[in-house]
């Protein structure tokens, strides 16, 4: 009996053990991520560096990841769920040069502009890393962080 239940005891230590693990081991943040998701890319795809932004420029997870509304997620930390962009920024790539210029024609104010943009995949990543890296090079007088689509993708011209 007492046997019974010490090999009860170790198998469901067991079986928990594995189950946290394979939990865990899904939400472990990648020291090196592709930008890239599954529609065609015109342009280099940028591998950006979690190690290097959080330890050399100490920046926090929040300072990238936001809630719907556009909110750091100050509270996020390593092992936590995050949604991928594209999960809320839908529409692959940038805005298409005609539906610019169809809001041009419609005179559409520059604020809605900016909201709009942000739908796509490519343009809200690039206004959250380019607002970053301006806010940094301002911050400490230099051109360190790269604004310029040349700067991160190596084949633009």
């Amino acid at each position: 009996m007492v046997k019974k239940r010490l090999l009860l005891f170790v198998l469901v230590g067991g079986i928990s053990l594995v189950a946290a693990a394979v939990l865990f081991a899904g939400t472990t943040v990648p020291d090196v991520i592709q930008m890239k998701n599954d529609y065609e890319h015109e342009k280099e795809i940028i591998q950006f560096t979690h190690a290097k932004h959080i330890n050399e420029y100490e920046i926090g997870c929040g300072d990238c990841h936001h809630d719907d509304k556009g909110e750091p997620l100050t509270a996020l930390k390593e092992g936590d769920h995050v949604d991928k962009c594209i999960s809320c920024h839908q529409k692959p790539g940038e805005v298409p040069r005609e539906t610019k210029k169809e809001w041009r024609d419609k005179k559409v104010k520059r604020k809605e502009i900016k909201k709009r943009e942000l739908e796509w995949h490519a343009e809200a990543l690039h206004e959250n890393c380019r607002g970053c890296h301006r806010k940094y090079n301002k911050d400490n007088k230099t051109k360190a962080a790269p604004t310029t689509c040349s700067k991160c993708h190596s084949d633009s011209d």
